[in-house]
């Protein structure tokens, strides 16, 4: 399962019109810091991203398979996303031990930045300058609607905690202005009965 941080920022990324790629990125992002930490290896890079598109399109990411990839890779792809539209389901516990267990015996060299950095190239080298070109614009465009957007979040943020607090005050100044309870006043009556007593039987 998906972290729920990880979660939100693909929800935040749909939310600012960035494209499935890029929340699904989040996902395959958590995937080689877990191999990285230590929590599990992975064969390739490419694995590693396999798995991440995975979690990502059960996670309800609407990312369709490239057109260049295999009969295979396509069918695995549509149930990930049929699985992503069923909700989540009750996971097989042996089946998933066993999974996290191969994955365990595997290398955590996939995650190293060496190999990162050649599987970054081979890729660009396969989509070509045109396609390189068009990415980079549409990057331009949601860069500046994601600073305008995380500028208004952080506002209502500041906003909320502003309300928080000024909450808290008039709270606090109703509780002080309250009057005393009936059991508090009869409490405090008898004390000053017994004072008064107590005074006058040491002044004789």
């Amino acid at each position: 399962m998906p972290e729920q941080e990880t979660i939100e920022r693909a929800r935040e990324d749909a939310r600012e019109g960035k494209s499935p790629s890029t929340q699904a990125g989040e996902f395959v992002r958590e995937e080689f810091h877990h191999v990285r930490e230590g929590k599990h290896g992975a064969r390739s890079p490419q694995q590693a991203i396999a798995i991440g598109l995975s979690k990502a399109r059960r996670a309800g990411v609407k990312l369709r398979a490239s057109r260049r990839a295999s009969s295979k890779v396509k069918r695995q792809a549509r149930r990930d996303t049929a699985k992503g539209r069923r909700g989540n389901k009750t996971v097989s516990r042996r089946r998933s031990r066993a999974t996290l267990g191969a994955l365990k015996r595997e290398g955590r060299g996939a995650a190293s930045t060496r190999a990162i950095s050649r599987q970054t190239r081979q890729a660009a080298r396969r989509r070509g300058p045109s396609a390189r070109s068009s990415a980079a614009r549409k990057a331009a465009r949601t860069r500046v609607r994601s600073t305008v957007s995380s500028v208004r979040r952080k506002a209502g943020q500041v906003q909320r905690r502003t309300r928080a607090v000024a909450r808290k005050t008039r709270t606090a100044a109703r509780a002080m202005m309250r009057p005393r309870s009936r059991r508090h006043t009869t409490l405090s009556i008898g004390v000053q009965k017994l004072a008064r007593t107590w005074r006058m039987h040491h002044r004789h």
